[in-house]
């Protein structure tokens, strides 16, 4: 099994080398770097759209220094969420995007096969849920920033609580 972290966010941006201010909207992006898989970050202003090799990538804003961290629901919600989103084909695109949120969050990983699967099905993501021991292929959807950032608000409403 292909397995790789992704580590946190640099609080910097890989373009101008400047820090991300609390509260700043940044650009995340995964990408192929030999045999590793690379996380870059791009504040708001240096943000050209994700190169074409990306593997994925999101849209986040920094924390603000004085507000309480949010607290993630439990993996099972997010994964019957997957589950739910999955049997509605109307929901490709959010489905799409809960799997990359749920690979971020380590629930979710690339199967081994992923980075050859992309060569036999360009438009399909293998991933793997070692907690269910199960893998899923998702549709790899081109999502517009409206839209992701819609999902993403959805996302944090139905899978996080202010309560610490």
């Amino acid at each position: 099994m292909l397995d790789f972290e992704v580590k946190r966010c640099s609080r910097r941006c890989t373009a101008t080398d400047g820090v991300l201010s609390p509260g700043e909207v940044y650009y995340s992006v995964l990408q192929v770097q030999g045999a590793d898989v690379v996380r870059r970050d791009f504040s708001a202003d240096a943000w050209n759209g994700p190169p074409d090799e990306a593997l994925g990538w999101w849209e986040s804003r920094m924390p603000e220094s004085d507000t309480a961290k949010p607290k993630l629901a439990p993996r099972e919600v997010a994964l019957e969420l997957f589950d739910r989103w999955s049997d509605q084909p109307k929901m490709g695109d959010a489905v799409y995007i809960l799997a990359l949120f749920l690979v971020r969050k380590r629930v979710f990983r690339f199967a081994e096969s992923a980075l050859d699967i992309q060569c036999e099905l360009p438009d399909t993501l293998r991933l793997v849920c070692p907690s269910r021991a199960a893998e899923y292929d998702v549709r790899a959807v081109d999502v517009s920033a409206e839209r992701a950032a819609e999902i993403q608000d959805q996302l944090v409403e139905l899978l996080y609580s202010d309560d610490a």
